[in-house]
């Protein structure tokens, strides 16, 4: 029975006429709604005809997340007085719930993206509900743009809504062609604002990690909170860690339920939350209870001030969770949930001043994220760029250019962007293309069941208390009985029907693509099969005609063993980290130079990669190696078991194969990382890192999830890391040539290389003379001095007189230091070269200039004792003239040299510094007579005239003078 009574008290209800009367008149809405006012629950039963007088009619609801969806299709059914699966149903991933009376089911967005996909149309459809889009999930973003390319092209019909409970309104209205805004005017009650900052300082969020002083006083201020106030507390923390640890420091609290609700928590716990209490509860959260779900009875909220967000690691190959600074929108968003039904309370844990501070508005994720699975879904809309889509906000280039890498190396995507029938297999399977490139490639290696239990524990990280050891974890998750056990159980159902299907799909095809399923593909309820996926008959796409097509000529490219394409001549990018893969062939090794498509052929001279089309080692593995884990799903012993588990992580994150090195691993990427102390991980020698962190302080990451290898798998997994090349590079003093093959970071083998070729030599020996300077020159006496007066006439007199910097040199190596150089081949070759004889090929002879260098930059002047004294050009914005007082006599002005005043050092007989002067005349005038006084006592035999100006300049003593 219909509860009316329920419905009509929902405040939407007087904003359903204009909703109607907007989607009568233009097909599209924009719906803006505060939480509590029954936009989810309400507008979809209206718009369907199962409450009121509309006309019957197909709606789909468009949730986030599967919890929200699950909750949303419960609720509506209460109202109404069914249960699930009659007039209202949903559908995620793993799960469905609908009948053939169905007029409204929830769906998740990921479901809605592989419906459009299969089916642009969407046949028997009249109406979309796309709720929370102030979320901006890029699910979400995705499915609105489209939505909008369907009804502008195929589905004029299609009524297009777009609800939440703040947003953009605006933005949305013109995105949706102009639509009308619809707002619903809440009941929401006043509440009282608490500032509650912790009383020191807790350290800023970095990566996942949060300071567990900020927790403690999160627990703090609920028994706070349950001291000052009524009614249920709704505490919002960042992700599931968080919350385990909070409601671990709530335990003992005396007539009251702790619950924990996300998207993890068992169905059960969650129907729980949404249901009201029989005693007071406090409801630890993450953000899925902002506004996708009314949790009855809370009249307090405990606010953390943080949230997760993805962020992308192009290294990694996929977006990460990061803890952030929740923004202030989602501040009042959970603050609004103290509202909902009577005056509440919201304590804040930081401090008023911080408030404005925080960002407006989280950020859509299409900014954020790796936009891997986004451009996949791009291409088989027809729109590889997505220039043409609806978007609020466009993809990065640099995010889409890094995904079409990724895309380009498994064979998703053709060099047009168009999707290959590789990628619509991968499309199909419901993950990330990366694990689906895995689960692809490693079953026909380890078995379909093996690969899909391991890629269903990659795409939701196990908890912590599975361990770091990812074959334990499987074990564990074999025999566990846990929520996650369960869930994971349902993974791997779906992944072996999804996997079926798409092995299905890919010997029936006809190479005209077409309907391609989304990134949520559903499963049958209590069957594990995944829906049927049939495409287009005509392979059409709503993009066609705008230059884009979501079909894949035929004959593009050619089968390989393990399920894997290869088009002809191309290759993944060297810095993609993402392997095609070619099963290697048992029992022998293949030679660098061996036929098989993707060996790796020949070496490297001076860094030039040699042919093939990277998508796999030239050698095959060894007994016990790659060939041998097929074992495992033929049931293998443990240890077969186990290296398949590494590999197939290893085929889904190839950059984070690490060996060990030292007391760390060196990961092919570049990066380094760690294992701890009591892992089971420690000792081997290769593993495949498939989660890992960077503890704050840390300068190594920390790995929480991996799995052992062996080098077989890695080079089969990395294939495209792998580079053997000629390196001659200058190292420890000296040139260094070797025959190396590496696999990314790692090398794996050297021997020395004797017969290296004169270029890459004499490229080394320039690295050594930048880095050790031209010191490793011969310099005899003269060639520095010659540099110096060189230097002395540049900066004087400029052209022609050639430049001797040290930078200078080296760009005119090959005309002053040639033939010599390419003659060299180690640094005691360098250190024969006559540095002063190459530095006369720069002089300008040419233009006769060099024939005057010793008269402008005289390496000796002539003093008037007769003396030939030398020059000290090592300043040349001042030559230096040092010379004995005696000897300067007679002299009246000082001596230049191009122009340029002599420094004049005059020296006491004993060779010490007496005076120096630029002017020598007012030296003699005023300086001379104080030097006179102090010295003429000291050195009585040597001349001390009363006037030096005219005195006569002598080298002797006065008695040698006289005689």
């Amino acid at each position: 029975m219909i509860r009316h009574e329920a419905l009509e008290s929902l405040p939407v209800r007087e904003a359903l006429p204009a909703l109607t009367g907007a989607l009568e008149a233009h097909g599209t809405s924009v719906l803006v709604a505060p939480p509590g006012t029954g936009k989810t629950t309400l507008v979809p039963p209206a718009l369907a005809g199962l409450w009121g007088a509309g006309p019957a009619r197909r709606v789909l609801v468009a949730e986030p997340r599967r919890i929200a969806a699950r909750a949303a299709a419960r609720r509506m059914a209460w109202l109404l007085g069914e249960r699930v699966g009659a007039s209202v149903g949903f559908t995620v991933r793993g799960e469905r719930a609908v009948g053939r009376d169905t007029r409204v089911e929830v769906v998740t967005t990921g479901v809605l993206l592989q419906r459009l996909q299969r089916d642009q149309e969407l046949a028997g459809v009249d109406a979309v509900v796309l709720d929370e889009c102030h979320e901006r999930h890029l699910d979400a973003d995705t499915a609105a743009a489209f939505l909008w390319d369907v009804r502008k092209t195929l589905r004029p019909d299609l009524r297009l809504v777009a609800a939440s409970a703040t947003t953009d309104a605006e933005g949305w209205a013109r995105l949706l062609g102009g639509a009308p805004v619809v707002e619903a005017r809440g009941a929401a009650h006043p509440v009282d604002v608490v500032w509650a900052p912790p009383p020191r300082a807790v350290r800023p969020p970095h990566g996942m990690w949060v300071d567990p002083a900020l927790l403690t006083h999160v627990a703090a201020v609920v028994r706070r909170a349950l001291a000052e106030r009524d009614g249920d507390v709704l505490v919002f923390l960042p992700g599931v860690g968080e919350i385990s640890r909070v409601a671990g420091m709530l335990g003992g609290l005396s007539g009251v339920d702790v619950l924990q609700v996300h998207g993890r928590a068992p169905a059960a716990v969650q129907d729980a939350v949404l249901a009201p209490g029989e005693r007071r509860r406090v409801v630890l959260a993450t953000s899925v209870a902002e506004s996708s779900l009314t949790v009855p009875g809370v009249r307090v909220v405990v606010d953390s001030g943080l949230a997760r967000e993805p962020r992308v690691d192009h290294a990694r190959g996929l977006s990460a969770l990061a803890t952030v600074r929740a923004s202030r929108a989602a501040g009042r968003q959970r603050a609004g949930r103290a509202g909902r039904e009577a005056p509440g309370a919201v304590y804040r844990c930081w401090a008023a001043a911080e408030d404005a501070r925080l960002p407006s508005y989280p950020s859509p994720e299409i900014k954020v994220a790796d936009l891997t699975a986004f451009a996949l879904q791009a291409a088989c809309w027809g729109d590889p760029d997505a220039s043409g889509l609806a978007l609020l906000d466009p993809p990065p280039g640099g995010a889409m250019a890094a995904a079409r890498d990724v895309l380009t190396a498994i064979d998703a995507v053709r060099p047009d962007g168009r999707p290959t029938e590789r990628g619509t297999r991968l499309a199909r399977l419901g993950l990330h293309p990366r694990l689906g490139r895995a689960l692809l490639d490693a079953s026909p290696r380890v078995g379909a069941a093996l690969a899909s239990e391991v890629v269903a524990l990659l795409s939701e990280e196990p908890p912590r208390d599975y361990g770091d050891d990812l074959p334990a974890a499987l074990r564990t998750a074999r025999r566990g009985g846990d929520g996650y056990a369960a869930r994971w159980r349902t993974e791997v159902r779906r992944l072996r029907g999804a996997l079926s299907q798409a092995e299905g799909a890919a010997g029936s095809s006809d190479g005209s693509g077409g309907g391609v399923s989304g990134s949520d593909d559903p499963v049958r309820a209590g069957a594990g099969e995944v829906s049927a996926v049939p495409g287009p008959a005509d392979g059409s796409s709503p993009r066609a005609g705008l230059g884009g097509t979501a079909g894949t000529g035929a004959g593009a490219s050619a089968q390989s063993d393990g399920g894997g394409r290869r088009s002809a001549g191309r290759g993944g990018p060297v810095g993609s980290g993402v392997t095609e893969v070619k099963a290697p062939t048992a029992g022998k090794r293949q030679a660098g130079a061996a036929s098989g498509g993707g060996a790796v052929q020949g070496t490297r001279d001076g860094g030039r990669r040699s042919g093939g089309r990277g998508g796999v080692s030239g050698a095959a593995p060894r007994a016990g190696g790659v060939a041998d884990v097929g074992a495992a799903g033929r049931g293998g012993d443990l240890a077969a078991e186990e290296r398949a588990v590494g590999l197939v992580v290893a085929l889904a994150f190839p950059e984070r194969v690490a060996r060990v090195d030292g007391g760390s691993y060196l990961v092919v990427g570049g990066t380094r990382a760690e294992v701890g102390a009591g892992s089971a991980l420690r000792g081997a020698e290769w593993v495949a890192v498939a989660v890992a962190d960077r503890p704050v302080g840390r300068g190594h990451a920390r790995v929480l999830l991996g799995a052992a290898v062996d080098e077989d798998v890695a080079r089969w997994a990395a294939g495209t890391l792998l580079d053997r090349r000629e390196e001659v590079h200058w190292a420890d003093g000296d040139v260094v040539a070797r025959r190396v093959e590496r696999l990314g970071a790692v090398e794996l083998a050297a021997r020395p290389l004797t017969d290296a070729g004169p270029a890459p030599v004499r490229a080394a020996l320039l690295d050594g003379l930048r880095r050790e300077g031209f010191g490793l020159l011969r310099w005899p006496a003269g060639a520095e001095v010659l540099r110096q007066r060189l230097a002395f006439l540049r900066a004087r007199l400029g052209d022609p007189w050639p430049d001797v910097s040290d930078d200078a040199l080296h760009a005119r190596v090959d005309e002053w230091l040639e033939p010599e150089l390419s003659r060299a081949r180690r640094r005691a070759d360098l250190a024969r070269i006559d540095a002063g004889q190459a530095l006369a090929r720069l002089l300008p002879w040419a233009s006769g200039e060099a024939t005057r260098l010793d008269e402008l930059a005289p390496e000796r002047i002539t003093v008037p004792s007769g003396s030939a004294v030398r020059v000290d050009w090592s300043d040349p914005e001042r030559p230096v003239l040092a010379v004995k007082l005696q000897e300067m006599f007679g002299l009246q002005e000082s001596p230049t040299v191009a122009g340029v005043p002599l420094l004049v050092h005059l020296l006491s007989p004993a060779g010490r510094p007496a005076a120096v002067t630029a002017d020598l005349a007012s030296f003699w005038r005023e300086g001379y007579q104080q030097v006179r006084a102090e010295l003429r006592g000291r050195y009585p035999k040597h001349p001390w005239p009363e006037d030096p100006a005219t005195a006569r300049p002598t080298r002797h003593t006065n008695a040698r003078s006289r005689g």
